[in-house]
C-alpha cells in the first residue's frame, strides 16, 4: 500500500495531507476508509484510479460551493510551495504529474464524460475536455512508485 508507506517517519498519506493543509482550508482524502483527514468514496465507483478521486473531489467541491480543488497524489514528492499560485487559474496540471492540478468545480460533467464514456479513461483525456493548461516546473518532483523510489528519496536532504 503505497499510501501507507514510510518517508523520515511518516506515511506518504501524512505527507501528502500536511502538505495540503498548508495551502487548503479543508483537506479529503478520496478512497480510503480511514486517513488522518476526512476521507469520501471514489466517483463513481473504487477502483477508478486518480480519476475516480478527483471526481468525487470535484462533486464535494461543487456541492460545497467551493472554488477550486487541489489534487496531489501521496507519491508525489518535492512539490514547490508556490504550487497553487503556479497552477492558478484552474484548470491546470503538472505536466509532469498530471493527477497534481488545479480544477474548477464546474469540470464535474466533464470528468463524469471521461468516467463513463467510451474513450480514453485517463488525466489527460479530463485534462484535454476542460482546456486545462500543463504547467513545467524547472525541478521534476519525484514520484514514488517503487521500493528503489522510495529509497532514493530517503536518501533527498530536501523531501
Amino acid at each position: 500500500d503505497k499510501a501507507l508507506a514510510e518517508l523520515g517517519g511518516h506515511t506518504l498519506l501524512a505527507r501528502a495531507v500536511d502538505l495540503l493543509s498548508g495551502w487548503c482550508e479543508y483537506v479529503v482524502v478520496v478512497g480510503r476508509e480511514t486517513a488522518p483527514a476526512p476521507t469520501i468514496p471514489d466517483w463513481p465507483a473504487p477502483g477508478m484510479g486518480p480519476l475516480g478521486g478527483i471526481a468525487a473531489a470535484l462533486h464535494l467541491a461543487r456541492d460545497e460551493r467551493n472554488e477550486a480543488v487541489l489534487t496531489v497524489g501521496v507519491d508525489s514528492l518535492g512539490l514547490p510551495e508556490d504550487l497553487p499560485d503556479l497552477l492558478a487559474p484552474a484548470p491546470a496540471y503538472l505536466a509532469s504529474q498530471p493527477v497534481v492540478g488545479l480544477w474548477p468545480p464546474s469540470a464535474c460533467e466533464a470528468i463524469e464524460a471521461v468516467l463513463t464514456g467510451k474513450g480514453r479513461h485517463s488525466m489527460l483525456a479530463f485534462a484535454e475536455a476542460i482546456g486545462a493548461r500543463p504547467v513545467n516546473l524547472a525541478a521534476k518532483p519525484a514520484n514514488i512508485n517503487t521500493p528503489a523510489d522510495l529509497a532514493a528519496a530517503e536518501n533527498r536532504c530536501d523531501l
